[in-house]
């Protein structure tokens, strides 16, 4: 039988290595921060600028967070060995939990071992037969999987598209013989991560409060830089307290480790402890990464210049790129898309990029639509002035070399 699987397999993998869009990692064999040295299949042993990692606030390698994880593991040890509500909570997950509710502004937490868990966890033990899940249709793939796994009627708006949002939240009155679905819930990224574009949370509430539904946000790309305070977009467009569940990641702005939470209203968190998946069969996260995030969450409260000087970067980039004559999507975000269109371009674009000491990655189709490859760049609060002009100057010679 794996005679036939392997000769499929490898014409398809064939199939994708020719369209020029086979995914090759590049192994790194340094800390993640602004400067990597790459590793076997990349430039061996040479120093390059990073511009492709989600380490929005240069956290990842920062002395406080590595002393805060060093210290859990001489203290809590390296694993839990078991999942929480077996033998596998400490007093670092209450504590962890207790201050991300705090962060946020919210009545509850859970934590879990990937937001991809979280969003796995949410949907089914809160939403049946009778209910209705409303989602972006640019959503990440972890919340289109959590829904799948719950019997509610799913519906899908286009992106960012209000209008196209309240044809969805009118077609739940359809539901149950007309008498209207029993719970509606409108779930939406925070940014939309391909694109760096903000979901308009403000109008999506409005709609919300007008039909009585839910609203979740996964803000995995904007917790701990996005608002006033770094607490996200529902911070950034003032309907903090009109969100009801916040899901999000440790692995990106706090820190780049690993974990996730669902946080939100208090029987919402109580329901998911007692039937979350995820939650209930999985171990619990190790300590160090408790402890660091809870060292990531005090830097980010204790001060705006790491935010601040993430959006100065991004915006220097984007001037820079803009005079260059480079095809960029209009945005806010630390998030740059590079637009290419064609997917061997965008990808012979990255490599070249590396040959001239920088580290991107082109993303093209089923990642991105048809037809819209493009380099997605990624800025950090630890990156210099220079880094980012040393980046604009890749961008032109890494052009002229592809393109002639």
């Amino acid at each position: 039988m794996y005679t036939d699987l392997k000769d499929q397999l490898t014409a398809e993998l064939a199939e994708i290595e020719q369209a020029g869009t086979f995914k090759h990692e590049r192994v790194i064999s340094t800390p993640q921060s602004n400067r990597i040295t790459t590793g076997p299949l990349g430039r061996d042993g040479a120093e390059v600028l990073n511009f492709c990692a989600n380490n929005y606030l240069g956290l990842a390698d920062h002395p406080d967070l590595l002393a805060a994880a060093k210290k859990a593991l001489d203290e809590r040890g390296f694993g839990m060995a078991s999942v929480r509500f077996i033998c596998g909570t400490q007093d670092l997950h209450l504590e962890l939990e207790r201050a991300v509710s705090t962060f946020l502004g919210t009545e509850e937490t859970i934590l879990f071992s990937s937001c991809f868990d979280a969003n796995g966890a949410v949907f089914e033990p809160l939403f049946g037969t009778q209910d209705a899940i409303i989602s972006d249709a640019l959503n990440h793939a972890s919340l289109i999987d959590g829904i799948r796994l719950s019997k509610a009627a799913r519906y899908r708006y286009r992106n960012a598209d209000l209008e196209d949002l309240r044809t969805r939240l009118d077609a739940t009155r359809d539901q149950n013989d007309g008498a209207g679905a029993r719970r509606t819930i409108i779930v939406t990224d925070g940014v939309f991560s391909m694109d760096g574009y903000l979901a308009p949370l403000d109008g999506i509430c409005d709609l919300a409060d007008e039909y009585g539904a839910l609203v979740l946000v996964d803000d995995s790309h904007a917790v701990g830089f996005m608002g006033a305070t770094g607490a996200g977009t529902p911070e950034h467009f003032g309907v903090s307290n009109r969100v009801d569940l916040y899901t999000g990641t440790f692995g990106k702005a706090l820190g780049g480790a690993s974990g996730g939470y669902v946080s939100g209203r208090r029987e919402i968190v109580a329901m998911l402890r007692q039937k979350g998946r995820p939650y209930l069969f999985s171990n619990s996260l190790a300590p160090s990464i408790v402890a660091a995030t809870l060292a990531a969450l005090d830097l980010v409260a204790g001060s705006a210049e790491l935010r601040a000087t993430l959006f100065r970067n991004a915006e220097l980039f984007r001037r820079r790129m803009s005079e260059e004559g480079f095809d960029l999507l209009d945005g806010e975000h630390a998030i740059v898309p590079v637009m290419f269109g064609d997917a061997a371009l965008a990808g012979r674009i990255a490599d070249a990029m590396l040959d001239h000491g920088v580290f991107v990655t082109a993303f093209s189709y089923p990642v991105v639509p048809q037809g819209k490859a493009r380099i997605r760049v990624q800025l950090s609060a630890a990156h210099t002035e220079a880094d980012v002009e040393a980046a604009v100057q890749a961008f032109i010679a890494s052009r002229a070399a592809v393109q002639g």
